[in-house]
């Protein structure tokens, strides 16, 4: 057995009580971000995702967030076992599921609404964390407007200048920070617990129909954010939005605004991987722009 599997088979012995041995390792799809791997012992099989020792904190963070979102008792996640550095690299072992794509989207539309309902006094988290291999700042805050400004859209702007994203991305994107308040004028959303990175990839399906996210990137905030991620990429049935919005309506405008908090995650996609996602943020920008003017 490899130094790796034999360090990681005595973590999963210590987290579980019961002295385990690897007798099968087979790869698994882990995102954009991370290696994943299963690893069993004949009767018991674990999900493994693994990254550089120096990125132990993102799955860290990953850990806490599983965790925030097993507490509000809503939409299952996988169960943490343990984290660590193993063999120099760091690794983060949870709960086998065996996901299929389809489900009770429905259900899944009503719990997320539940999930929502669990609230906090501030904006923001306990703790930073990551969007995809992007950090993620969580200061707590009390005004949402503020919160968005400074620590998501601000935030990406700044890394995309640092990208050689600049001239009218950076121009229009302070024309849009400075008017951000208009897109909230009617509106004052509540401090929501946030999946936080909910695209299509990021949920799956027992076998029952029983609904499962993962890969979060938590922190309280506009629930409207976790609809429009769900948005951008596709993937989610439209019973999950209809039960939803059974479950708790949204404002009228959550149609202007989707687009506002998908700016983010095209910024980030944009500042991790480069391609058409600056030219796409640039029209998202003028977008929100002439809905402000």
């Amino acid at each position: 057995m490899n130094p790796f599997h034999a360090e990681l088979a005595a973590a999963i012995g210590r987290a579980t009580g019961t002295p385990f041995e690897v007798r099968g390792t087979s790869a698994a799809r882990g995102g954009d971000i991370s290696e994943a791997f299963t690893l069993g012992d004949g009767t018991r099989t674990f999900f493994v995702k693994t990254q550089p020792a120096a990125r132990l904190d993102m799955f860290e963070s990953e850990a806490a967030g599983l965790a925030e979102l097993a507490a509000a008792n809503a939409v299952s996640v996988p169960q943490v076992l343990c984290h660590g550095i193993a063999a120099g690299k760091a690794y983060l072992v949870l709960e086998h599921l065996p996901l299929e794509p389809h489900g009770d989207a429905a259900q899944l539309g009503r719990q997320l609404a539940q999930q929502h309902r669990v609230s906090a006094a501030q904006f923001g988290w306990t703790r930073d964390n990551w969007i995809g291999a992007t950090p993620q700042p969580n200061a707590r805050a009390d005004d949402w407007v503020d919160f968005w400004r400074e620590q998501r859209l601000g935030f990406q702007l700044k890394l995309a200048a640092q990208n050689g994203f600049s001239g009218p991305l950076q121009r229009d994107g302070e024309t849009l920070m400075a008017g951000l308040a208009g897109l909230f004028s009617d509106y004052r959303p509540q401090a929501s617990l946030l999946h936080g990175d909910l695209w299509g990839g990021n949920h799956g399906y027992l076998a029952e129909g029983t609904p499962v996210i993962f890969d979060p990137a938590v922190y309280f905030g506009d629930r409207e954010c976790d609809l429009a991620m769900s948005e951008l990429f596709g993937g989610f049935a439209p019973d999950f939005y209809a039960a939803y919005r059974e479950a708790w309506p949204l404002d009228a405008g959550y149609a202007v605004r989707k687009t506002l908090y998908n700016l983010y995650h095209i910024l980030n996609h944009a500042n991790m991987f480069g391609g058409g996602y600056a030219a796409q943020a640039q029209r998202m920008v003028a977008q929100l722009l002439a809905q402000i003017r």
